[in-house]
C-alpha cells in the first residue's frame, strides 16, 4: 500500500514527529512517499535524517515550474469531470474575496500537480499534517485522482481561522481525521456536524523512547526551552522569569533551541535584562541534538500561550527531564500536575518562577517515562494510524471508538 504524505514543507526541524511517524508506518509495510509544496530552506534542515528525507521528497512547486507542470495539465485536460469538479469544489470553498478565490486557484494548479503524481507512484491514500493551506491541496488533489484522504489536526493556528481555512468542509470530505489530542478533537466537533464525528480519530504524535534513554548528566538549576521563536511560545514570558529565578539561584542557566521570528528580540531583551551571562541561544538542532541538550537539563520549560501537544514535552518526559508548561490545548492530557512537572496559568509570571522552583527542588520526572511509553510511543501511534489507512481503503473494518 503506497501512502503519499504531504504537508507545506518537508523536512523541517519541527517536524521531527512526521519523520517518527513516517518511519513507523514503513516498519509497518506501508509505502510512505513525502510531497511538501515547497522545498525548505536550509536553516530548517538539520542533521543527515531531515536531508535524507529532503532528497526523497516530492516538491511541488519546482515541479509546478518544469516539464511536470505541463503534462500534469495535459492528464488533468483528459479528465474534464474530475477537473471541473475540483475546480468547483476550490470556488465554493474559498475564503471571501478576490485575494481568497485566488488563493485557492493556485492550490487548484498544485492539485493538478500532486494529483498526476499520485496516479504516477500508484498512491492508495493521500495524507496531510497541517490542516491549512496544503490540506486544501490535499483535498482538491485526492477529487482530481480519485483517491481516499484524510489529515492530522494538530492547531492551533487553524483554530484561530476554522471558517477561513473551511475546517467543515475537509472534515466533511476526507475519509478521517487524526487528531492529536482530545482537546484538537473537541475543536473539530465543535465546527463539524455531529455526523461526521464518527471519523475524527485520536492518533498522537509520538517520539522514540529508546532515543531519550540515555542517562543524564550530573547539574543543578539546568533550564531549558525548546520550540520555534514566536509570540504564540510565551518566550518573554519565560525570561522574565528566569531573571526573577536567579536572585534566589545566581547560578541558575537557560538553554534556547529553536529560531524564529522573534529571536533578535529575545536576544535584545536578555541583553537588556543583564542576563545575557546566563542564557545560550543554540538555534535549530536535529532530534539527537535535541536528546542531547536534554540530558543536560534540569527542567524544560513550555510557556506557551496556545499550543496543541508540543512534542518536545514528550521528549522530555521519555528522558526522565520534568516539565514546568502552561495549561492550554492539550498539554494537559500529557502533563499531570505534581506528578510528571506542573502546570501554570499562560502568562503568570509568579506562577511559573514558583512552579519551576519547586520542580528544581523536587523529583517529577522519573513518571513522565511510563506516561510517554504508554500513550506517546510513535511505533504504537504509527500502527493506529495504519489501521485507519487500511480501513479507509477497504480493506479492513473501521475500529470503534475515537481511540
Amino acid at each position: 500500500m503506497i501512502v503519499a504524505y504531504l504537508t507545506g514543507s518537508y523536512p523541517r526541524v519541527s517536524h521531527t514527529f512526521i519523520a517518527r511517524e513516517i518511519a513507523g508506518l514503513r516498519a509497518l509495510g506501508i509505502e510512505v512517499r513525502p510531497c511538501s509544496i515547497r522545498r525548505t530552506e536550509a536553516a530548517h534542515v538539520a542533521g543527515a535524517e531531515q536531508l535524507a528525507a529532503q532528497a526523497e521528497t516530492f516538491h511541488i512547486l519546482e515541479a509546478v515550474r518544469s516539464r511536470a507542470g505541463l503534462r500534469a495539465l495535459g492528464s488533468a485536460l483528459r479528465r474534464p469531470g474530475r477537473l471541473a469538479r475540483a475546480l468547483g469544489m476550490a470556488w465554493r470553498t474559498a475564503p471571501k474575496g478576490v485575494r481568497g478565490r485566488a488563493y485557492n486557484l493556485i492550490y487548484l494548479v498544485e492539485a493538478v500537480v500532486l494529483a498526476d503524481h499520485l496516479r504516477r507512484i500508484g498512491a492508495a491514500h493521500l495524507h496531510d499534517h497541517i490542516a491549512m493551506a496544503s490540506c486544501t491541496v490535499a483535498m482538491l488533489a485526492a477529487e482530481l485522482a480519485d483517491i481516499p484522504w484524510s489529515f492530522t489536526l494538530h492547531g492551533p493556528d487553524v483554530f484561530y481561522a476554522p471558517l477561513h481555512w473551511r475546517l467543515d468542509e475537509k472534515i466533511r470530505r476526507a475519509d478521517f481525521v487524526s487528531c492529536i489530542s482530545y482537546f484538537a478533537r473537541s475543536q473539530a466537533m465543535l465546527f463539524s456536524d455531529p455526523a461526521e464525528w464518527d471519523k475524527l480519530r485520536i492518533v498522537h504524535c509520538g517520539v522514540d523512547p529508546a532515543r531519550y534513554a540515555a542517562p543524564q548528566v550530573p547539574g543543578a538549576d539546568r533550564l531549558l526551552f525548546v520550540g520555534r521563536l514566536a509570540a504564540v511560545k510565551g518566550v518573554p514570558v519565560l525570561l522574565e522569569a528566569f531573571a526573577r529565578l536567579r536572585v534566589a539561584r545566581p547560578g541558575a542557566t537557560l538553554t534556547v533551541v529553536g529560531d524564529g521570528p522573534e529571536r533578535a528580540g529575545l536576544e535584545a531583551a536578555v541583553a537588556r535584562a543583564g542576563i545575557a551571562g546566563a542564557v545560550t541561544f543554540r538555534g535549530n538542532l536535529s532530534q539527537d541534538g535535541v536528546a542531547e541538550a536534554l540530558r543536560s537539563a534540569d527542567v524544560l520549560c513550555v510557556p506557551s500561550f496556545a499550543e496543541g501537544v508540543p512534542v518536545v514535552l514528550m521528549e522530555a518526559m521519555a528522558a526522565g527531564v520534568p516539565v514546568v508548561a502552561s495549561a492550554v490545548g492539550g498539554i494537559g492530557e500529557l502533563v499531570r500536575d505534581g506528578v510528571t512537572g506542573r502546570l501554570v496559568p499562560p502568562g503568570d509570571t509568579t506562577a511559573l518562577v514558583e512552579a519551576i522552583n519547586a520542580v528544581l527542588d523536587g523529583d517529577f520526572g522519573g513518571a513522565g517515562r511510563a506516561v510517554v511509553a504508554e500513550h506517546f510511543d510513535s511505533d504504537r501511534e504509527a500502527a493506529r494510524l495504519a489501521v485507519l489507512f487500511t480501513a479507509a481503503a477497504g480493506n479492513a473494518a473501521w475500529p470503534e471508538g475515537p481511540r
